[in-house]
């Protein structure tokens, strides 16, 4: 850990809410909303959060996964994000989602005409907004869980 808690405290409500009172509630929030109000499908989500965790190393986001309607990717999903590029385990939305976060997190300098081409050949411009801004909160909030030493104890912080 790389903040001091208080005893007794919760390391994720102390960080995210106690310590920045003016940021930790809305950043909790735009978290939360992000799987609360998503319209992507679930693997194209997965996909690209579990990218930015992989990326991030985000233990608690490695480990995490998204539930919707009683429904979760299968088993070895995060494997098959490792390898999004060969995978046969993925359509052109999730192979794209995965490829998206990946250039999101480590090159968005590079994302150059021919990739904006695939990309609005499968993605509506709302649906790429909402997947950027998905991508976004993950690099976000999985990196500094990471640097600060949380992702060992997080949990979804409540505003």
């Amino acid at each position: 850990m790389n903040i001091d808690i208080p005893e007794g405290k919760d390391p994720i409500q102390h960080v995210w809410g106690e310590m920045v009172p003016g940021i930790g509630p809305a950043a909790s929030n735009l978290s939360l909303a992000v799987y609360a109000h998503t319209t992507l499908g679930l693997r194209e989500f997965e996909a690209a959060r579990l990218r930015v965790a992989q990326l991030n190393g985000c233990l608690f986001c490695l480990d995490w996964r998204t539930e919707r309607d009683g429904e979760k990717v299968e088993e070895g999903f995060a494997d098959a994000v490792t390898q999004w590029r060969t995978t046969g385990a993925f359509d052109d939305r999730t192979r794209l989602a995965a490829e998206y976060a990946e250039r999101y997190v480590l090159d968005h300098h590079g994302l150059d005409e021919e990739f904006w081409s695939r990309m609005r050949a499968r993605y509506a411009q709302a649906e790429i907004v909402e997947l950027s801004m998905c991508i976004g909160s993950w690099l976000a909030f999985g990196r500094l869980n990471r640097v600060l030493g949380l992702d060992a104890m997080c949990v979804l912080p409540r505003p």
